[in-house]
């Protein structure tokens, strides 16, 4: 197929642009480049698994209608695969603007390029936090989800109800991916188990709220492209009115944040210095994905354990950082 990728410098992007083009499949991505964290681990993901394979990721924003016209003119897509929006739960307290553009602005302007160029399936990234403070676990994806807690969660959700509307007014076959905590090399420096090492190995504090005691369902990153690329390959579910689906995907074992800690402190050879604060607004106590669902669409649900994934995340960032 011919499929484009949004946010393909990113951490999921870049790694399911790699996973795609290695099983033969002609791929386009783009991205923005923005600050939001480091330029140059984004253009170091590019280098690493992109022009290696003889593709590239332009500079185009999501919120540029007429570049993004141009790009699905050129390129025509059969598949796309939108991963870029604006990220992180507690940047979503101080930067609401950014989640505006992205994650509405953006979703909107790719949903009416699919529409344009009559794209065959649009596969895009939601988010766990849409369960927001959900007491039934694990979720499922047919459990209430319209009471956010955060912005960035509320945005999510948006992004959506646009599509199934996309979905049922223009027949636009689609595939919702609520993804639960991604994780591992290559990753995005804000999320915990990145700034952990970081921190622990400079012998700084790490912030560690309520106790540690949040749990998440990671998911590691090769699960999650492996995942997303039997769906693409799998094809959109024509068969339904409208023919939009929507999947949970994580790793179905909730881990206490004090986990993670100690399993980071065991392979860096070195203890955290804990800096005890109260829980935030936004956060959830913890996230639990059902994947019954994806399991029986293709018969695979992720599965690399937390030992696993953060080994091969430290050798990773001791490498790369050292250079």
């Amino acid at each position: 197929m011919k499929i484009l990728i949004t946010g393909a410098a990113g951490f999921i992007g870049s790694h399911l642009a790699a996973h795609l083009a290695d099983r033969g499949h002609e791929v386009m991505g783009f991205d923005n480049f923005n600050d939001y964290y480091s330029v140059e681990l984004k253009q170091a993901r590019v280098a690493r698994f992109l022009k290696s394979r003889q593709f590239s990721c332009v500079n185009l924003d999501l919120c540029d209608e007429s570049g993004l016209r141009a790009l699905f003119a050129s390129f025509r897509p059969q598949a796309v695969a939108h991963l870029a929006a604006q990220a992180g739960v507690r940047y979503s307290l101080t930067n609401p603007g950014a989640y505006f553009q992205s994650n509405l602005m953006g979703q909107g302007n790719v949903l009416e390029m699919c529409r344009q160029f009559e794209v065959g399936h649009l596969a895009f990234a939601s988010s766990s936090s849409v369960y927001g403070l959900n007491s039934k676990v694990p979720f499922h994806e047919d459990d209430p989800v319209d009471r956010p807690i955060s912005l960035y969660a509320a945005t999510k959700r948006s992004g959506e109800l646009m599509a199934y509307s996309y979905s049922h007014l223009y027949k636009l076959p689609m595939t919702g991916l609520r993804f639960f905590t991604v994780y591992g090399p290559w990753g995005r420096p804000d999320m915990a188990y990145f700034s952990f090492t970081q921190k622990i190995i400079a012998g700084q504090s790490i912030p560690v709220f309520a106790d540690g005691k949040l749990k998440r369902d990671f998911t590691y990153i090769d699960d999650i492209v492996e995942v997303i690329g039997r769906l693409l390959e799998l094809g959109p579910a024509t068969n339904k009115s409208p023919p939009f689906s929507l999947y949970n995907i994580g790793n179905n074992t909730p881990v206490h944040v004090s986990d993670l800690i100690q399993i980071l402190e065991r392979n860096l050879g070195k203890k955290a210095v804990w800096e005890r604060l109260p829980m935030q607004p936004g956060d959830v106590e913890q996230t639990f994905a059902d994947t019954t669902r994806l399991s029986e669409a293709i018969n695979f649900v992720p599965r690399t354990s937390l030992e696993t994934g953060l080994k091969n995340f430290v050798q990773w960032y001791l490498e790369f950082y050292s250079n």
